[in-house]
């Protein structure tokens, strides 16, 4: 009842820009994620602009019919300062409407963005300085040798993220997992190449961070799930 397509994105400040409508009401699995993004929804001649901040734990959300969504992923490490995303963990906030098709965001009204100018509008947020992306996060999750001490890089992590490296690393790994069973990979080989112990390891982080067992989604069950958009994991588990 969900219908959703998604395009890459030239800007690096975003990791994907997707979209979709419903055809009926009904539900799906929120999966963790520890980026940010930007949604825009329009339901009975209503937009709303929401930021929603990174999810720790699976949750179920419902929608209804006849609704639009319009969003925008954003990369590891970008976030808006006059948001802390530490204060949107496992939430978001709707900012306020200026008109039916613009928003305020830090003062200023914006319009809202689309699904075809939604680079354009991120490279606006940009040059107003309420986009910035902190470039030691990438390799933080990679792993890479850094000039910064541990502690600075905790901190800077949990200011972009809201989370911290272990947990967007275990959240990261999860999401890695799950694509490799939903393409037909064994459950064991899954286990081995997204780093887990054993299958039980991987069972209880796919169901804590997912909310299906990896035999579930082995056999790619009628659960809705949110959007499983990488392909690789960061460095080693």
């Amino acid at each position: 009842m969900l219908i959703v397509e998604d395009r890459p994105s030239d800007s690096p400040y975003v990791e994907r820009v997707w979209r979709a409508h419903s055809e009926g009401g009904g539900s799906f699995l929120s999966v963790a994620e520890y980026r940010s993004e930007l949604v825009v929804t329009r339901h009975q001649g209503r937009v709303t602009v929401t930021v929603r901040g990174p999810e720790t734990r699976v949750s179920r959300l419902s929608y209804p019919p006849d609704a639009q969504w319009r969003g925008i992923r954003l990369k590891p490490g970008a976030f808006l300062p006059s948001l802390p995303t530490a204060e949107l963990v496992d939430g978001g906030v709707t900012l306020p409407s200026a008109t039916n098709a613009s928003f305020w965001l830090d003062g200023s009204a914006w319009p809202a963005p689309d699904y075809d100018n939604a680079d354009t509008f991120v490279a606006w947020l940009v040059r107003g300085g309420l986009l910035v992306i902190d470039p030691t996060i990438p390799a933080a999750l990679r792993g890479e040798p850094t000039d910064a001490s541990l502690r600075t890089i905790q901190r800077r992590f949990l200011q972009a993220t809201g989370v911290t490296r272990s947990a967007a690393r275990q959240i990261e790994r999860a999401r890695y997992a799950s694509l490799l069973l939903k393409r037909g990979e064994s459950i064991a080989d899954a286990t081995h190449e997204a780093g887990y112990f054993d299958q039980p390891h991987l069972t209880r982080s796919l169901k804590r961070l997912i909310g299906q067992t990896p035999g579930e989604l082995l056999r790619d069950g009628s659960e809705e799930l949110s959007f499983l958009y990488k392909t690789e994991p960061f460095g080693k588990p």
